[in-house]
Formats: C-alpha cells, sequence, structure tokens
C-alpha cells in the first residue's frame, strides 16, 4: 500500500463485537474485532457491562493500526457507529450507574403500556409505539424498580455515545440514534419535554443531537494510548448501526434499501420525509443525515438463531449451514426464531423460539434448514408490513456479517419476492459507514458520495413461485398465533 490519500477508521459497537475497520474512500483496507458476551441473569433481561466496550474498542483498533504499519500516519479521524437503543445511565461524574441495558432487553414490557396510557398519541410523534426495545421505557422501569440508583442518575448515553464518552470526552449523541429513544420528536428532529416526562425522563440529562458528519471532539490522551493513535485526532458523531449500514451501501436517498443480517436484522427503506406507520409496527425513524428519514422493520432475532443453534450442536455456523443443503425440505420441522422476543411486525417481547413438527426421522439437516428458512420467513413478514411502499425499491442490498451465507440470502430473496445484492466488502457494514461519515465531516469526500451504491458482485434472484415454501409460510404464521398466547406472563 502506498497511496497517500487518507485514511478514516470506523467503529462499530455491535451486540457480539466491537469490530474496527481503516477505509480509504469506499474501501476497506484492514480490519479487526473484538467480541463481545450479553448477560442474562433473568429471562427477558439483556445487560452488558459499559467498560468491555471499552476493551474491545482498544483490542480492536489496536489490531487494525498494527495492520496499517506505517501508514497509521494518514488516518485522519475516527467515525461510531453503534447498537441502539441501549440505556447507559451515569452519575454525576459520567461513571456507569448499572450495566446497560440493551435493545433486546424485554422486562419494560409493563412500561411500555403505562407510556401508552400516558401519551395515546406518541407512536406518530416518536416514530413507532413504545416496546421494550427503546430507551425511554427502560427509564421508567429504572425509576420505579431501582430508585435509590434512579436518584443518582445525572446523564443517559446511547452504547456508541458511551464509547464516545471515552474517546473524546463529550456528551453527545447523533440524529438516528437519538430516534431510537422514543424521546425524539422525529418531525422536527429535537427531544421531546412531554415524551421525556411521560417516562421520568430529566431531558437535562441528555446529550447534545448532531448529525453524524460532525465532528464532536478529539481523542483524549488516554484513549490515544490505549488504541495505538495520536492524541487530538478528529472523532465524529456517526450513527446507529441501521443507519450507518446503510450509509455503508448508498441508503441515503429516497427509494435505497437493504436487508440487515447481524445480532438483530432489519429491512430499511430511505424514504422522502417522515412516515409513520404504526398500525404495522414499521419504525419511521431520522436517518443520521441532515433532512433525511428513512422506515424500517426490526426483528430481534436477525442471524443469531443459526448462531444459538451452532452453539448448540457444537459446530461451526458455515457446517450447519452446508448441512442444510442436504434437508428434506418436505420433512423439516417449522422453527420459530423468537430467542428474545420480536419487534416487528408482532411487537411481542414474550414469544420465544420452538421447533414443531420433530419426528424419529429428523435428521440436523433438516432442523438446519427449517432455522434458516425461520430468519427468512421474518423477513418476508417485514415485506408485507412494508405494503406498496417497499415497491419503490428496484431492489435491496445486503450488510451484516449473516451476508456470508449465499443459501441464506437466497431464501430471503424467495420468501420475499425481493430482488437481493451483496457486494465485497458487505460484511463490514456500519463500520465502514462510520469511517465514510467521518471523511465527509473531515471534508475528504462530498456527502453526495455517501449515495454511492457498491458494486454488487453477486445478485439473488427470487426464485419461481414455491408451493412448498408458501404452505411452510402460513403454518409458521399460525404456529406462532397458537403459541403466543401461551408465553403470555399472565398465565
Amino acid at each position: 500500500m502506498n497511496d497517500t490519500q487518507p485514511i478514516f477508521l470506523g467503529l462499530d459497537l455491535g451486540s457480539s463485537a466491537v469490530k474496527a475497520v481503516a477505509a480509504r474512500n469506499h474501501s476497506v483496507i484492514a480490519q479487526a474485532s473484538a467480541e463481545l458476551s450479553i448477560q442474562s441473569c433473568r429471562p427477558g433481561w439483556s445487560e452488558q457491562c459499559p467498560d468491555d466496550w471499552i476493551n474491545a474498542a482498544a483490542v480492536a483498533c489496536r489490531a487494525v493500526v498494527d495492520e496499517l504499519g506505517s501508514e497509521v500516519s494518514l488516518v485522519a479521524g475516527v467515525g461510531l457507529s453503534g447498537q441502539m437503543h441501549g440505556a447507559t445511565v451515569l452519575d454525576a461524574h459520567g461513571q456507569p450507574l448499572r450495566p446497560c441495558i440493551l435493545w433486546n432487553d424485554s422486562r419494560s414490557a409493563p412500561e411500555c403500556r403505562v407510556l401508552e396510557e400516558r401519551l395515546p398519541g406518541l407512536a406518530m410523534r416518536a416514530g413507532v409505539p413504545p416496546m421494550p426495545g427503546f430507551t425511554a421505557p427502560k427509564l421508567l422501569w429504572i425509576a420505579r424498580h431501582e430508585p435509590e440508583l434512579y436518584a443518582r442518575i445525572r446523564h443517559i448515553l446511547l452504547p456508541k455515545d458511551y464509547l464516545g464518552l471515552w474517546l473524546h470526552g463529550e456528551l453527545v449523541t447523533d440524529r438516528s440514534d437519538a430516534a431510537g429513544t422514543l424521546w425524539l420528536d422525529e418531525a422536527r428532529g429535537d427531544w421531546d419535554r412531554e415524551l421525556c416526562e411521560i417516562s421520568a425522563t430529566d431531558p437535562a440529562w441528555l446529550p447534545s443531537i448532531h448529525p453524524g458528519t460532525a465532528r464532536v471532539g478529539g481523542l483524549r490522551s488516554e484513549a490515544a494510548k490505549a488504541c495505538g493513535l495520536p492524541a487530538g485526532l478528529s472523532v465524529f458523531a456517526g450513527g446507529g448501526d441501521a443507519a450507518t449500514g446503510a450509509v455503508s451501501i448508498g441508503a441515503t436517498r429516497p427509494g435505497r434499501g437493504f436487508v440487515s443480517l447481524g445480532t438483530s436484522g432489519q429491512l430499511f427503506l430511505c424514504t422522502d420525509g417522515y412516515r409513520p406507520n404504526p398500525a404495522r409496527m414499521v419504525h419511521a425513524f431520522a436517518h443520521t443525515l441532515p433532512d433525511t428519514h428513512y422506515q424500517m422493520a426490526c426483528m430481534l432475532n436477525g442471524a443469531r438463531p443459526l448462531a444459538w443453534y451452532a452453539e448448540i450442536l457444537g459446530c461451526p455456523v458455515a457446517e450447519l449451514v452446508a448441512s442444510a443443503a442436504e434437508a428434506d425440505r418436505a420433512r423439516a420441522p417449522i422453527f420459530l426464531p423468537y430467542l428474545t422476543g420480536e419487534r416487528s411486525p408482532h411487537a411481542d417481547p414474550y414469544i420465544r423460539g420452538a421447533f414443531f413438527g420433530l419426528e424419529d426421522a429428523t435428521r440436523r439437516a433438516e432442523t438446519a434448514y427449517a432455522v434458516m428458512e425461520a430468519i427468512a420467513f421474518t423477513f418476508a413478514d417485514a415485506a408485507e408490513s412494508f405494503g406498496e411502499s417497499l415497491d419503490a425499491a428496484p431492489h435491496l442490498l445486503a450488510v451484516g456479517g449473516g451476508t456470508r451465507s449465499e443459501a441464506l440470502l437466497q431464501l430471503i430473496a424467495d420468501c420475499t419476492g425481493r430482488r437481493i445484492g451483496r457486494s465485497d466488502g458487505a460484511e463490514a457494514g456500519p463500520a465502514l459507514g462510520a469511517a465514510l461519515l467521518a471523511a465527509v465531516g473531515a471534508g475528504a469526500m462530498d456527502q453526495t458520495e455517501l449515495a454511492r451504491s457498491p458494486d454488487v458482485t453477486l445478485w439473488l434472484e427470487p426464485g419461481e413461485e414455491d408451493a412448498l415454501i408458501a404452505d411452510r409460510l402460513t403454518r409458521y404464521r399460525a404456529l406462532y398465533d397458537a403459541l403466543a398466547p401461551l408465553s403470555q406472563p399472565d398465565r
């Protein structure tokens, strides 16, 4: 590598790992990751220690710096991305008061009902009905269940913004992460005092809001030393992982859409304005770029069920996926992939996973196929939720770690009836998007270049209508309807 053009780093704080990438223009030239674990000490609870994020970010960043070698001198800025909705509550000194309550934590379902009772029009203002994944109901839960700790809260940050606090020392966020809290008036793009009031949140606790391309601080000496970077290096606001994933594949203009396959899953469509659709559980959120919005269906389980099942069986995910190709589909069980409840389209924090139709002849191949098929079925449900608005997208690009599986992408194309494209570097997703936002913020790239679509190296065309898949999708939906009442806590 002898190019002298500037390099930008992107840090993506995911649920299972922190990923760091170094990018020049739109190309990833180095990347590394450091794993994270999720703690679930009670059913429905999902937490992480914020200090683990810092340690993992330092490890991943240092690995990328080492790979860059002498070219580290060309690094001109850092952009941030991260899992959305997590409640990181801090004291007056900026120290965490408890583990972060994550996006897939369902404990605050009762608080969601309280919020709807207190403000019936909340969904149209905040872009989506109250669901326990969002930040506001988590704060109300803390106020009701941990009052002594609640009394010490002075600041609230989203996960990537807590990492940002360590990096640059400022209490800031971006438009897209703010959108996922239920505290943002999506149409105005600012914190809503009434939404804060009904969720026991002092607006003074919330960070200032910036576009994703804004420079929000310089790298602190402590963080610089840990990451192997120069102190004072510019850090840019970035965005929530859905928005930065969109930036990575040019979904910054109306009609651009993608599917994201990480721990969670998303079906995303950039829109020409704020277009809430709460009746179908389609989120309407501010994008990380000014005057830009999107609609999104969010599935809490994404590609995670494949990793979960591989862990249960003690085999690599790739081996599990390969075995699914040998399945007798007609004799495969039906699988519900709701390991942590579901958001779109059911808004059901209590539903859980299940196999139905196991028989003596069932082999690993059939169960593996059932898990993959169920992931595709969640995207079929998501596509149906969008209705005709999804027709604005001529195709959908794919991002996230789950894009490694061509077979899974083909199933999603078949089940949604949508053409899906995969590009080189699709796995980098949000981390690359964060780096691109930093490049624009630093003046090394024009914002119009963020609309550039990557070169697609693999197109997955939807197959001919498959009567077997159609029948299995009908049974999959019927299985949810049958089991959902059994999952309710008041039984």
